[in-house]
């Protein structure tokens, strides 16, 4: 069986599901959607409640914070398409091949946008409201207005992802709440290093494109500089997290002095993509071990 989607190309259900996947960036979806989870699992453990008698509002705000970020990016690809057509890693998205219309884009990441922030609603409004804050960040300041004219686009992007753990947090008790406001500044100084050493590794693209991001505007060395002082900015934050124990302080402390060493050899480094692979996927292995430790420690606790 065969799915049209525009007049110009039908596509079978398994190439669908492809560019589907593609169009809402599949991984990075899901890795926006972990934090909500963190959130909420760490609302339930300090606020003493009984995840069985909340199961129902966890899968409302899961589903729901799919649904804003998957419209989110939605919206991203859509606005982006001439960038991305300069970019060998984004040159599959449909909206470049034309496997999907850019009206049917559009009406999908608005349709998606909505329907996610009308199903969050239904836990708490004000975990609506940071749905809609990170969303609103993401493609307005930081796709609309901030990605094509400013280094800070970085700065701006790091933001939207960082109220993800607020939504999680809030459909249980306000985020009025040590832990959940940790939890926001540790998400946005980690993604600041990681979107660097993405932007390293894809420089030409990025330059190409005429994107101006940090590497590509003010050079290497500056943006080695700019990692490390995030990267040590990041140290002292699971100390505010001492209620999840030693056990949790000891590990975050160690990878956090991992990265600070890693970050100071790049000065030492004149192979700046294999420093910037270093630091890209410890970044990813930091946040799973710091992030799925949290809920690790408190399920022992």
């Amino acid at each position: 069986m065969r799915l049209e989607l525009n007049k110009q190309n039908t596509l079978s259900y398994k190439e669908f599901f492809i560019d589907f996947k593609r169009l809402v960036k599949g991984i990075v979806l899901l890795a926006n959607v972990s934090p909500v989870i963190v959130g909420f699992w760490l609302a339930i453990h300090f606020s003493g409640a009984d995840f069985i008698m909340h199961w129902e509002t966890f899968l409302i705000v899961t589903i729901g914070s799919m649904f804003v970020i998957a419209g989110a990016l939605m919206l991203n690809n859509w606005y982006e398409v001439d960038l991305d057509k300069e970019m060998i890693r984004t040159q599959y998205r449909p909206t470049v091949t034309g496997h999907f219309s850019l009206k049917m884009v559009l009406w999908l990441g608005i349709s998606f946008s909505i329907i996610g922030l009308i199903i969050i609603s239904m836990t708490t409004w004000e975990a609506a409201l940071y749905a809609f804050l990170g969303w609103f960040t993401y493609v307005v300041l930081y796709t609309f207005w901030s990605k094509r004219k400013y280094t800070l686009n970085t700065i701006i992007g790091s933001v939207s992802g960082a109220f993800t753990p607020l939504i999680g947090w809030a459909a249980i008790t306000s985020a009025n709440h040590i832990v959940p406001i940790v939890l926001f500044v540790i998400l946005f100084l980690w993604q600041i290093p990681h979107t660097f050493a993405i932007a390293m590794r894809r420089y030409d693209e990025y330059k190409a494109a005429g994107v101006p991001m940090l590497p590509v505007v003010y050079g290497m060395e500056m943006t080695k500089r700019q990692s490390f002082v995030y990267v040590l900015l990041l140290f002292p934050l699971p100390f505010f997290l001492g209620t999840l124990g030693t056990s949790f302080l000891i590990i975050a402390t160690i990878m956090n002095v991992i990265w600070i060493v890693i970050s100071i050899k790049g000065f030492f480094m004149k192979d700046n993509i294999k420093w910037a692979n270093q630091m890209f996927y410890y970044s990813l292995t930091y946040l799973t071990i710091v992030f799925g430790g949290m809920i690790i420690v408190t399920l022992w606790s």
